[in-house]
């Protein structure tokens, strides 16, 4: 079900900017949201994760792919016990690079995620809800350095590895989450 995001209108309708594929809510504390562009290469890296998690979590976590949003990104997180974000990086490292960081403790590092092909990026998008009091408690971003993002353009090799290596590691976490 692919629907365009607008936290105020009910699933199906179209509004907003961002494209979100959804599972239909559930009551689960823990949320998933992968980030990207399908559209630019490596840049389609968090969806990819969150597809590919949907799979592997089961009906205890809800697990959302958010295409191209930016504020929309603060009414997906609200309302989650430990929400997980997985979006493209790009801070000059090399390709395949994996970055977690707990935004719960504090700002994450604008250096990591410097540009967005969101409206909005991922460390704005987060302190705006630290500023609103609607940051889930406990937030974990995963930032896989991107290579190429060029238009049309598959996923690199090394993105493709360090995409296996996230999806182990979140599930591990939300193992952690559940106990």
């Amino acid at each position: 079900m692919h629907l365009l995001c607008d936290p105020f209108l009910e699933a199906g309708h179209q509004a907003g900017r961002g494209d979100v594929k959804r599972d239909e809510p559930r009551s689960s504390s823990i949320r998933i949201i992968g980030l990207g562009n399908e559209l630019r290469g490596d840049d389609a890296v968090g969806l990819l994760v969150a597809r590919r998690l949907r799979q592997e979590v089961g009906d205890r976590t809800e697990v959302i792919e958010a295409e191209m949003v930016g504020v929309d990104l603060i009414a997906l997180m609200e309302g989650a016990r430990v929400t997980i974000l997985i979006d493209a990086a790009r801070s000059g490292q090399s390709p395949g690079t994996i970055h977690r960081l707990d935004a719960s403790a504090g700002p994450i590092a604008l250096q990591i995620f410097p540009h967005s092909s969101h409206v909005l990026g991922i460390s704005e998008a987060l302190e705006l809800a630290r500023v609103m009091g609607v940051l889930p408690p406990r937030v974990i971003v995963y930032g896989i350095e991107a290579g190429n993002t060029e238009a049309g353009q598959a996923l690199s090799s090394p993105v493709a590895n360090a995409l296996d290596k996230v999806v182990g590691q979140i599930i591990q976490e939300c193992e952690t989450c559940y106990a």
